[in-house]
């Protein structure tokens, strides 16, 4: 057993990693600064050391073995365990989070996001090895949709949660507080079908036309579809960006937050309809992890207190401009 444990190296599985990511020895090898004989060896010892075969060598690709895909997934779980051993021990040592990652949903506005990130760089800290410097914190972060917000967050993917609708109740250790209500307003391209069409628009009239609908980003939670109509021919994106780019070009109809919508309206690039569907209006939230035993970091801190503020609360749902053409 110990020879198996002591084979278990982060090394080899980032080896491993690396190696299924890249398709090939040879292609791991380089990212590595290795030759491939060498990584090719290590895997043998690995494998030895195991006892199982990790990789399919009958093909010119290294394809996973099951074995293999068992440990791959076994071990991007205990490297991600690590990382949270080591920032838990580096913010206990100096109350800065090694790595703050923070996931907002791609409903929030962009540009108030960025000027958050620009605020927290622009702080100047005095550490044991730099004093007067930008915080040691590195920041990630990760743009989901829908329920892929909250689940960045459960799972322990992200520290913190911008623009969530999942309810709280469903998450141990998870404070949540409310970001705002954002108003969502139906819009074709003034060229789409729809655009001459007797108001309000029914139902049936909607779904006789083709909708833009942004994936949900989920996982493992079941994913959620919203706006769609039963039957209705559906155009799938991966962002408000990418909604508001398809319905400009008339690709389809759907419903995105006012503000961005407005100044397109008021350009005469889109227009906004009225329909018989009950109004949308969203509640968002953000949400952090709040052990009852581990207060958070000091950068968390800084994000928190930002986000008690009305004006930047707004502006997450408000400052569009980016996305204006």
């Amino acid at each position: 057993m110990s020879k198996r444990r002591n084979a278990l190296t982060p090394e080899a599985l980032t080896m491993v990693d690396l190696i299924a990511r890249t398709g090939s020895f040879a292609a791991a090898a380089r990212e590595l600064g290795k030759v491939p004989s060498a990584l090719t060896y290590s895997v043998r010892q690995l494998e030895d050391a195991l006892d199982v075969l990790l990789f399919d060598r009958s093909s010119r690709q290294a394809r996973l073995t099951a074995a293999g895909k068992e440990l791959l997934h076994e071990g991007r779980r205990l490297l991600l365990q690590m990382d949270a051993v080591a920032n838990r021990v580096k913010r206990i040592a100096t109350g800065w989070e090694t790595e703050l990652t923070v996931a907002v949903d791609t409903i929030v506005a962009p540009r108030a996001v960025f000027e958050l990130i620009e605020a927290f760089y622009a702080l100047r800290v005095a550490t044991r090895d730099a004093p007067e410097s930008a915080p040691p914190t590195r920041l990630c972060l990760r743009s989901e949709v829908l329920s892929g917000t909250w689940e960045a967050l459960a799972t322990g993917a992200a520290d913190l949660a911008i623009g969530t609708a999942i309810d709280p109740t469903q998450g141990n250790d998870i404070a949540c507080e409310p970001l705002g209500e954002i108003e969502m307003v139906f819009a074709v391209a003034p060229h789409h079908p729809l655009a001459s069409a007797v108001e309000p628009l029914s139902a049936a009239t909607i779904a006789a036309h083709r909708v833009v609908a942004i994936a949900d980003s989920a996982r493992s939670l079941a994913p959620v579809t919203v706006g769609v109509q039963p039957g209705q021919d559906v155009l799938t994106v991966s962002s408000v960006a990418a909604k508001l780019e398809a319905m400009l070009r008339g690709l389809g109809c759907g419903s995105l937050p006012a503000p961005l919508l407005r100044p397109h309206a008021e350009a005469g690039r889109l227009r906004l309809l009225r329909t018989t569907l009950p109004a949308r209006r969203n509640l968002l939230r953000y949400a952090w992890h709040a052990p009852r035993n581990a207060p958070p970091g000091l950068a968390l801190q800084w994000w928190l207190t930002q986000l008690r503020s009305k004006t930047t609360r707004r502006a997450l749902l408000e400052q569009y401009d980016e996305l204006e053409r």
